[in-house]
Parts: structure tokens; C-alpha cells; sequence
């Protein structure tokens, strides 16, 4: 379940930083995150473990709802890469630096 929770993670920021995934499609997970920080809650965090768990669980279900609209196509590239140890992220123009120099040698 960790493990899960950890992959879960390293997906969405690999996501967040990847310039094909549009703007409103990040807000998806920006958004629960400005609410975890605002004074506004709707379990109070002074409830020892509950109040903490609706944050938590807020995040999770924004990740798991970002990765849904993301193309597919870019979400299976990004897993394939962290399968296999890769750590580059697609550039602007949605290659990677080695095949921009295939492409244009």
C-alpha cells in the first residue's frame, strides 16, 4: 500500500512537470493542496488522526483523478519510464532530448 501510495506520487509530479498535460488538468491537483494548507477545514486538524485523514485522502483522490484525465498515452509512457529507471521528462515540445538528436541527425 505504500509502495502504491509512493508510485502514486512520483507519477503525479513527473505529470505536474510534463509540458504536454495542460494547465486546467494541474489544477487538479494544485487545488486540494491550497485547501490542505487554508485555515478552512472540513474535519478540524486539532481531531488527532481524523482531521489529518481527510487531507490525506483529499490528495490521494485529486492525484488518482489527475492521472484519469491525463492522456493515456503520456500516463503509460511516464510509468513505462519509471519502470525501467528512467528519469527524463518529455521537453516542451514532447520529446526527449536524445530523440530530438535522432530526429534531427
Amino acid at each position: 500500500m505504500i509502495q502504491g501510495i509512493l508510485s502514486q506520487v512520483q507519477l503525479t509530479w513527473r505529470l505536474m512537470f510534463d509540458a504536454r498535460v495542460p494547465t486546467w488538468q494541474k489544477a487538479i491537483v494544485i487545488v486540494p493542496i491550497i485547501y490542505v494548507i487554508s485555515p478552512f477545514d472540513f474535519i478540524p486538524d486539532f481531531i488527532l488522526g481524523l482531521g489529518q485523514l481527510d487531507d490525506i485522502g483529499l490528495i490521494l483522490l485529486a492525484m488518482r483523478f489527475f492521472e484519469s484525465v491525463v492522456p493515456e498515452s503520456i500516463v503509460q509512457e511516464h510509468r513505462t519510464n519509471m519502470s525501467t529507471g528512467r528519469t527524463q521528462t518529455p521537453t516542451s515540445n514532447g520529446y526527449h532530448p536524445e530523440e530530438r538528436e535522432r530526429m534531427n541527425g
